[in-house]
């Protein structure tokens, strides 16, 4: 039996790199976790153990800090557009590199002004945004670079104006159907774009805000309503857009029973679950 091998990339992962700018008294920081793969003529490193066109991937993790320090860090699609197009350019066995970041988010701390005057943004000290995070995947493949960018972690909760009823029901179903219930969700977004010529750092607070806007404001029949009003709320609005992936997965809050102890439970004391949960997604586009 011949065997041949179809397909092969390698690379650096968990590349963790925080840049600080110090222009002026008032610093900026950008955290990030930066994964490189390369895909080109590595046929031989695999059939004979050639290393000669191999980058070594512990060249990769220099070359992002490197690049960092070089970099002003903007946004990190455009420093992972500048990633890519180096391993392109400096490295004539690569055919394509894909690189992936994502970004931990920090805000600036409130401190108490002088004289206990209102808070002001302090220059150097921050706070982090927990478990949310920005995102973005480059594509190069030569001369041709996409670029996708995302949201992930964005915790939210809702206490009322959301309900589940009306569905399927058969010998297994144990679920009640209600119209007034505790919705929670962690959202996960990634949009691709019509053109390259963006604000990225721009479009991803927009996106960001038309999610809150769209999860607060919409009554919600469903999880999969409401996914799909702030997917079509993001492309009406955001025409750099061309397409949206949402991932909603359900956080469970379930009414616990205080009937047991002659109490009337309205609406007021839960559970929250973690598992097993819900798990919704969809993909929207214009439609051409």
């Amino acid at each position: 039996m011949s065997v041949i091998l179809s397909q092969n990339n390698y690379g650096k992962s968990g590349v963790r790199v925080l840049k600080v700018t110090k222009n002026s008294s008032v610093h900026e920081i950008k955290e990030m976790n930066v994964n490189v793969q390369l895909e080109g003529d590595f046929d031989k490193v695999h059939t004979e153990g050639d290393n000669r066109k191999v980058l070594p991937t512990d060249t990769m993790k220099n070359t992002v800090y490197v690049l960092a320090k070089e970099h002003p860090v903007k946004s990190i699609e455009e420093f992972g557009i500048y990633l890519a197009k180096y391993f392109i350019e400096n490295n004539k066995q690569v055919s394509g590199v894909k690189i992936y970041i994502e970004e931990k988010l920090w805000d600036r701390i409130s401190v108490t002004g002088e004289n206990n005057s209102a808070a002001v943004p302090h220059p150097h000290s921050f706070i982090s945004r927990g478990d949310e995070k920005r995102i973005c995947s480059i594509i190069h493949n030569k001369n041709i670079v996409s670029v996708s960018s995302g949201i992930l972690g964005l915790l939210v909760l809702k206490t009322t104006e959301s309900g589940f009823e009306h569905y399927i029901k058969d010998k297994y179903t144990t679920l009640k159907e209600t119209n007034d219930r505790v919705f929670s969700t962690s959202v996960k977004a990634v949009w691709s774009y019509a053109n390259q010529e963006v604000n990225y750092a721009r479009v991803t607070e927009t996106v960001r805000q038309i999610i809150l806007d769209t999860f607060a404001k919409h009554h919600s029949l469903s999880v999969q309503q409401t996914l799909y009003e702030t997917g079509k709320s993001v492309l009406d609005i955001c025409t750099d857009i061309s397409e949206i992936s949402a991932s909603m997965p359900n956080k469970h809050y379930l009414l616990f029973n205080l009937g047991q102890f002659g109490i009337e439970n309205k609406n007021e004391i839960f559970i929250p679950t973690d598992e097993p949960f819900g798990l919704i997604e969809a993909k929207l586009k214009r439609d051409k």
